[in-house]
């Protein structure tokens, strides 16, 4: 295995680690119930209060899931090391490893609004460091040979999807807190769309016979 490999490796294996930690944290803030009396009730009615902790938990655990798949997939086709991409890395980790926090305070204060705006917000943020970093890291002459220009562009594409949605997220949670979470659930199919999109084809204008 050559040098460039390993550090590729290295990298990969660090961001893969983060990424595992930080969807493991998610569930640390799902406690277990402790109802004043032991009777099928209580039991019932302490578990529906748990509902929006269960939201917040599998809604991250898909988000920092899918930021995991683009890095996943901007890495597989990276084949030579490159220095310029590990600051843009780091910075969308930290990210990552702080995503836990905002998801409790979204899941205690389900329906209010500063909360679920910082939720977003950080949703939003982390985003644009994941779009900054698929268009720092492809680029040639790093990527495998196999790797196309339409490649590229439809993994840059893919990449505005959660930012998009986090950003309406945002907009929602001024009006309606409760309902801000939608446009976040939606994200796969909205970056399933932006895959799809093509490029108009360009319009040849015949020229004039003499």
């Amino acid at each position: 295995m050559s040098h460039q490999d390993q550090q590729v490796e290295r990298l990969t294996f660090f961001s893969d680690a983060v990424f595992a930690i930080a969807m493991t944290l998610l569930v640390i803030d799902i406690k277990v119930p402790e109802p004043a009396v032991s009777t099928d009730e209580a039991w019932v009615q302490a578990l529906a209060n748990l509902i929006p902790h269960f939201v917040g938990f599998v809604l991250t655990f898909y988000v920092v899931g899918a930021l995991w798949a683009a890095h996943h997939r901007t890495f597989g086709r990276l084949r030579h090391y490159d220095p310029a991409i590990v600051w843009p890395n780091l910075t969308l980790l930290m990210l990552v490893a702080f995503i836990p926090f905002p998801t409790a305070l979204m899941s205690t204060h389900f329906t209010d609004r500063v909360p679920q705006m910082f939720y977003a917000f950080t949703l939003l943020v982390a985003g644009l460091c994941q779009y900054r970093l698929v268009k720092r890291t492809l680029r040639p002459p790093y990527l495998y040979d196999d790797v196309t220009t339409d490649d590229v562009a439809v993994a840059i594409r893919r990449s505005l999807g959660m930012p998009c949605m986090a950003a309406l997220a945002i907009v929602i949670a001024i009006w309606w807190p409760g309902l801000s979470n939608l446009p976040l659930m939606v994200t796969p199919f909205f970056v399933m769309l932006l895959a799809r999109m093509k490029k108009a084809p360009a319009i040849v204008v015949p020229q004039d016979q003499p």
